[in-house]
């Protein structure tokens, strides 16, 4: 399916690892000029060289306010605009609620919340004005259904998710559309932290009786950013193999 993205340019958050990276990788292929950031300048170039199509690695850490704001408008500077912004961060340290103080909380939301509120502040407003935009969240199916153990990220990714179906509905009649993508259990490197090196589907409880493949998780949101998805905003879709419980 020609996604009609050719020749647009896109920021991808956290790009250089996991499901960033194959969201990266998805839209490159599909013609997209990509720039991508991580904490480490050297696993970030290496990224880009990986993904191809000139894409650009830069050093930056999307924890912060100030972070997630310089990496957009770092971003904005080597392409000249920004037609997609992909948010993305790493997952805040496991915990549950006895375990996790409050300190704990304010960097969890920091990262998790506030930076892609600060990266949407910038860029949003720009795709406005050229009546083409599009926004993309990588969250968590724990937005839908909470994860034993990782009550920070729980707590970020719903608020996230809250904040963009507002802006979504705000911003529709500009041309710009802002979705999020909740994967369950993909093979990344987060995922092998937290449940060993050979993640098991079955004791994950995951129907489809597979740990998800990055790359096809990384298409999925390539497709949300395509013209054929024009339509879709303000949408929360699940990609976890059928984990998920509930009806809606």
């Amino acid at each position: 399916m020609d996604l009609g993205l050719s020749g647009r340019t896109a920021a991808v958050a956290a790009g250089s690892a996991g499901l960033g990276f194959a969201t990266a990788q998805a839209l490159a292929n599909d013609g997209v000029r990509v720039v991508i950031c991580g904490r480490d300048a050297k696993r970030a170039e290496d990224a880009a060289k990986k993904i191809g199509n000139s894409c650009v690695g830069i050093s930056c850490d999307v924890s912060s306010v100030a972070g997630g704001e310089s990496f957009v408008n770092r971003a904005a500077g080597i392409l000249g605009k920004l037609d997609i912004l992909v948010l993305n961060s790493g997952g805040p340290p496991a915990g549950n609620f006895a375990g996790t103080d409050v300190a704990g909380y304010d960097k969890a939301l920091a990262n998790g919340l506030m930076s892609m509120i600060a990266m949407t502040k910038l860029a949003v407003p720009q795709m406005q004005q050229r009546k083409w935009g599009r926004v993309v969240a990588i969250t968590s199916i724990a937005v839908r259904q909470p994860i034993a153990n990782l009550i920070l990220s729980n707590t970020a990714r719903a608020g996230l998710t809250g904040f963009l179906k507002t802006v979504a509905r705000e911003v529709a009649g500009d041309g710009v559309t802002i979705n999020t993508v909740q994967p369950g259990t993909h093979d990344t490197e987060r995922i092998r932290q937290l449940y060993g090196a050979t993640p098991d589907a079955k004791a994950l409880d995951i129907p489809a009786g597979f740990v998800g493949d990055p790359k096809d998780f990384g298409s999925v949101v390539a497709f949300l950013c395509g013209e054929p998805a024009k339509y879709i905003t303000g949408a929360n879709l699940q990609v976890d193999g059928g984990a998920y419980q509930g009806l809606i």
